[in-house]
């Protein structure tokens, strides 16, 4: 018992039987994870499913270390019980940033790494929004320090990343360009709130987006493609312009032109997530607490909900992103 509540010894948590298709997530039984100072046990309601999950099922990205072998990076739920100095939130609704452990009935996540579940959400909708907040507000609006005013390119329109991109540059006077995969998806994410949205398989978004800045370029580019995308994306800058790489779906290795980049002063960066420290993360959240919450409890900012599925299915919600068919986010349910 931990302030009332009752915690049993064993959970049911989907474990990856070994790296593989979706079918290689599977049922078990696990203990039930105990935290520790500073930390929350999370009576899971919901969690969402993001492209490192599927690349952790692959057997393409393992857990940090000291991280649960659980899939899961994102949820929503009750807080249980608590490690010493973390009392204080036993009882509270909360959605949490995870470094693992989320597809189960209980997971363990650092006090810092928690935001009260925003008025008018209901918990399914809140475990939606870590993961893609957290990425989106470091790598756009921190590395890339896009202002109100800037416009900038985001690959993968109708991801959770996109549309979380998208949202978040609709309250802050950014223009967006984001690409996609079909006239149909282009229309969702104009339709959900982007600028403007350039089918890649039809047109040069090169081109695109030359003609849409009037030959300018843009400010910035949120790029997971990585390969040949980087070149093309270097072109799309606007002079002192940014590239901020957060994954390589389409290839590890870019060949770049570097006097370009010094003539124009670009800037290359990227980053990775899930491997920061506690520290940096409770600093994120308290940033995204002051300045992206209030639109969040005003209801300014949703995401994008795609299906949800029991947990026990989870197998079923790998399959629907790996055949990326999906708009937005898709969440399991305990």
């Amino acid at each position: 018992m931990a302030d009332g509540y009752s915690i049993p010894a064993e959970m049911t948590a989907i474990g990856i039987a070994s790296p593989g298709g979706p079918e290689a997530l599977v049922a078990q039984r696990r203990p039930v994870p105990a935290p520790g100072e500073g930390e929350v046990l999370i009576r899971v309601a919901a969690a969402g499913v993001n492209r490192p999950d599927v690349l952790q099922r692959q057997g393409k990205y393992p857990p940090p270390p000291g991280a649960s072998d659980i899939p899961g990076l994102e949820v929503a739920g009750t807080i249980v019980a608590a490690g010493g100095g973390a009392d204080q939130l036993i009882g509270q609704k909360v959605c949490a940033l995870l470094a693992g452990g989320g597809y189960a009935e209980y997971a363990v996540a650092p006090a810092g790494q928690c935001l009260p579940v925003p008025e008018g959400y209901d918990l399914v909708e809140a475990a939606a929004l870590p993961e893609t907040l957290f990425t989106v507000w470091t790598n756009l609006f921190e590395r890339a320090y896009v202002a109100p005013g800037d416009t900038v390119l985001v690959h993968g329109g109708t991801s959770g990343i996109g549309t979380m991109a998208i949202s978040l540059c609709r309250l802050f006077d950014v223009t967006i360009i984001v690409t996609c995969g079909s006239d149909e998806k282009c229309a969702q994410a104009l339709d959900w709130g982007a600028s403007h949205a350039v089918n890649y398989k039809s047109q040069d978004f090169v081109a695109e987006v030359k003609r849409i800045t009037d030959g300018k370029g843009c400010q910035a580019v949120l790029d997971m493609v990585g390969g040949d995308y980087v070149p093309r994306n270097l072109e799309c800058l606007a002079e002192d312009g940014r590239h901020v790489s957060i994954a390589v779906l389409g290839g590890a290795k870019a060949e770049i032109f570097i006097p370009m980049i010094m003539q124009r002063r670009l800037t290359l960066t990227a980053s990775t997530l899930r491997a920061r420290s506690v520290g940096f993360k409770s600093l994120v959240a308290d940033e995204l607490a002051r300045t992206v919450w209030p639109f969040a409890a005003e209801g300014r900012l949703r995401p994008a909900m795609d299906q949800r599925f029991d947990m026990t299915d989870a197998a079923k919600a790998h399959a629907r992103m790996d055949a990326g068919e999906h708009f937005g986010k898709i969440v399991l349910t305990m």
